[in-house]
């Protein structure tokens, strides 16, 4: 049997096992349903080292952080306003990655590129290159450049999804490297299929045509409403047109977009609404809550403590002795908490499926495009079947 990935599928896709390959034989590529997974190109060239199963932590049981628990949490946020105001939450992962370029560290973030409509893991040098690693991206990233690209004698802060960063953990310490990197990541929710990003795209560029920008929270409402897409397009109008159509378009003014969860948009409901799940999220996630491979974990602050805060605060999390110290450093507020304060609102159990979910794959299995007045009944079919039933029977006899 083969000492390597071909017998990996439906996996993480974290791509770490092709930034690891010596001979640049896998390539990561989405599979029919819209998740990245490796492969391998040139089966003459393996030389069965097994290096790229190392790494891999979908191979593993156990994770690669020895501690494998937090050892100080926080809530936390810029000192800076307008930081902790373009953010996500509180601006921390930005000021991680300012405070370590000083330091003479780079980073590897997660960027989107409109002309691909991907997410991407790329390589930020100075703080104006990090500007676009700001913010959250609800999509799985494509790492292969951006992890190919890091030098591994150089210093570098590496962020990513829990899964991620377990892989990325493994392949340093496989090359020994371990002390030049600090790793990041988040409070995870899973990935959605790259499938439904694709549905969700030509919806909106009906209206705004060629996207070409996107940010997936906005603070204009509060940061408890922030689940919210601001996208910018090619095309141009002449006036400003309000309307609610397909309860998708809040506000059009020339070739903008901005889209609520809490208004219905349709990619936040069909990603956290569990409808197009990594089925390797659902089954095979170890990372939840208090469980990381990372040197320092973020996320939003949710739940009571900060219910009244509008501006953003960020859940902040060391797991390892490295990750406690460079949390002093940060241009930060800090106030320490219970971990159970800071976790408050985190998944403790891996995402289910929803109760439609099989329309929903059938759907974008099918490559064709649905209209979004068909994605709204669906997802308004999911919420009317999420009711307790006593809602559904007295509903049933008003019919």
């Amino acid at each position: 049997m083969s000492n390597n990935i071909s017998s990996i599928h439906n996996c993480y896709g974290c791509g770490v096992c092709a930034a690891a390959c010596a001979k640049k034989i896998i390539e990561i590529k989405l599979n029919d349903k819209g998740f990245y997974e490796p492969r391998i190109i040139n089966t003459n060239k393996c030389t069965n080292c097994g290096l790229c199963m190392d790494v891999c932590a979908f191979n593993h049981q156990e994770l690669a952080n020895d501690e494998q628990r937090p050892l100080k949490s926080y809530a936390a946020w810029s000192k800076e306003y307008a930081v902790q105001r373009k953010c996500s939450s509180g601006g921390v992962g930005y000021e991680l990655g300012r405070t370590l370029l000083t330091q003479g560290y780079q980073v590897c973030g997660v960027r989107y590129n409109p002309e691909g409509n991907r997410a991407e893991h790329y390589i930020a040098s100075t703080p104006e290159e990090l500007i676009p690693a700001i913010g959250s991206k609800y999509i799985q990233s494509y790492t292969v450049d951006g992890f190919r690209a890091i030098d591994r004698k150089k210093k570098y802060l590496v962020t990513g999804t829990p899964c991620q960063m377990d892989s990325f953990r493994r392949y340093i310490r496989k090359f020994k490297v371990e002390d030049n990197f600090v790793l990041m990541d988040f409070f995870c929710h899973s990935v959605p299929s790259m499938l439904a990003w694709k549905q969700y795209l030509h919806i909106v560029e009906q209206t705004v045509g060629k996207v070409n920008y996107v940010s997936w929270r906005n603070k204009r409402t509060g940061w408890h409403d922030s689940w919210a897409m601001s996208i910018d397009g090619e095309k141009t109008a002449d006036k400003v047109n309000w309307h609610d159509s397909y309860n998708l378009l809040i506000r059009e003014k020339k070739n903008y977009l901005y889209s609520r969860l809490s208004q219905g948009d349709i990619f936040y409901n069909l990603f956290l609404g569990d409808f197009c799940c990594n089925r390797a999220c659902q089954k095979e996630c170890k990372y939840k809550y208090n469980q990381s491979s990372a040197d320092i974990r973020i996320g939003d602050l949710w739940g009571k403590t900060y219910s009244k805060n509008e501006d953003g605060v960020s859940a902040l999390v060391a797991f390892t002795q490295k990750g406690c110290e460079i949390v002093q450093q940060l241009n930060c507020q800090l106030t320490e908490h219970p971990f159970e304060i800071v976790a408050e609102g985190q998944m403790k159990q891996n995402c289910h499926t929803a109760h439609l979910a099989a329309i929903a794959w059938k759907w974008l299995l099918s490559g064709k495009y649905k209209d979004a007045k068909d994605w709204k009944r669906l997802i308004l079919a999911e919420k009317v079947l999420q009711l307790p039933k006593r809602v559904i029977r007295k509903i049933k006899s008003y019919l």
